[in-house]
């Protein structure tokens, strides 16, 4: 796609590290089942899967948040689960139970049967949504592609949905660790494939999602997570010089990784709100930017403590980066809920740039 000059570049800039006006900010599942507009075209749908498979509508709920809150950046509306559901697992979603698998992965002959989707026919449902938003975004700000970790793809591949203690998954690691490495190849090689073709459609950042790593042991992260979003940082191809679309690793439980993420060629760390953000930007070293991490649960706060909890972080990461305010970028520390109230979300936003402001 050729390049739309960015009215607010303030995400690019601070994930290459550039200087900012103030600290950019975006949030985690920003477009969502809080906003009434997205109930309502959720309705209009039918169904979640008949939303995200419709490129039009896709790209209508991930501009509602903009049209709510100056928002820095706009993601890109979908489901990490798009990729195994193009692998042939089958996807569908349970009333009240989340995301579900037809044809779970269950022995080592259903993982030879895997291969790489095409992007442009398996998943150009995908690829079209991008294309429409960035079109219907005119360059006010960037766009956001996104997946899910090879790790993360894997549990619900196996385990056939959620799980509580991810018993499935772990025993295949643990019994057949050659196994569970051909799973994590396919599954990585088609990653990288997805996010370079979201790229190439007009993506402007990317960023993986790497919801189930904190589950492991040490060990097993470094096996069976790490190794592999390493590989995605060395081998995605994302443009170069200022084409070059910034990576994101984000994972929930990944504070004791902070330094071997920061060393793996991403250009960005996203943490969760466990790790202290001052701890995360000095233990990077910088040699990345860092996103994160105000705890989801404090948008059910008042607005006053919501303020207060923004600035915390704000000086958190300031005082952890040696004094400065660069190279940050504001996020949650996970995705938003439900039955979060709007104007909350109005006020950290408010909060973060005022805050912030250089």
């Amino acid at each position: 796609m050729s390049p739309t000059p960015l009215k607010n570049d303030r995400l690019l800039r601070a994930l290459r590290r550039e200087p900012v006006d103030c600290t950019p900010v975006w949030l985690m599942r920003q477009a969502g089942r809080y906003l009434p507009e997205y109930r309502a075209t959720r309705a209009q749908a039918g169904s979640f899967l008949a939303m995200a498979k419709n490129p039009e509508l896709a790209c209508e709920v991930t501009l509602q948040p903009l049209r709510r809150f100056p928002l820095d950046a706009a993601i890109l509306f979908s489901d990490i689960l798009t990729v195994p559901d193009a692998m042939g697992l089958g996807l569908y979603f349970a009333e009240g139970e989340g995301p579900k698998f037809e044809r779970p992965i269950r022995s080592a002959a259903d993982i030879d049967r895997l291969g790489v989707p095409d992007m442009e026919t398996d998943l150009r449902y995908v690829m079209d949504a991008v294309r429409t938003v960035r079109r219907e975004l005119d360059g006010s700000v960037p766009l956001i592609g996104f997946s899910g970790s090879p790790w993360t793809l894997a549990c619900y591949m196996i385990e056939g949905g959620g799980s509580d203690n991810y018993s499935k998954v772990k025993s295949l690691a643990l019994n057949e660790p050659a196994a569970m490495h051909k799973l994590l190849g396919v599954v990585t090689d088609a990653v990288i494939a997805y996010l370079a073709a979201q790229h190439q459609a007009g993506a402007q950042a990317l960023q993986v999602f790497d919801t189930w790593g904190g589950v492991l042991s040490p060990s097993m992260y470094r096996e069976f997570s790490l190794r592999y979003l390493q590989r995605i940082a060395r081998e995605l191809p994302r443009g170069e010089g200022a084409q070059r679309a910034p990576l994101i690793l984000f994972g929930k439980g990944n504070a004791p990784y902070v330094e071997e993420l920061a060393a793996s060629g991403t250009e960005a760390v996203g943490v969760d709100w466990t790790i202290d953000l001052g701890d995360a930007a000095r233990r990077a070293g910088g040699k990345v930017a860092i996103q994160g991490n105000l705890d989801p649960v404090t948008l059910y706060a008042e607005p006053d403590a919501i303020r207060r909890e923004a600035g915390r972080a704000l000086d958190s990461y300031r005082d952890g980066n040696g004094g400065s305010r660069e190279n940050h970028v504001f996020n949650l520390g996970h995705g938003m809920s439900p039955d979060m109230k709007p104007e909350h979300v109005a006020v950290l936003v408010d909060a973060v740039h005022e805050l912030s402001r250089r």
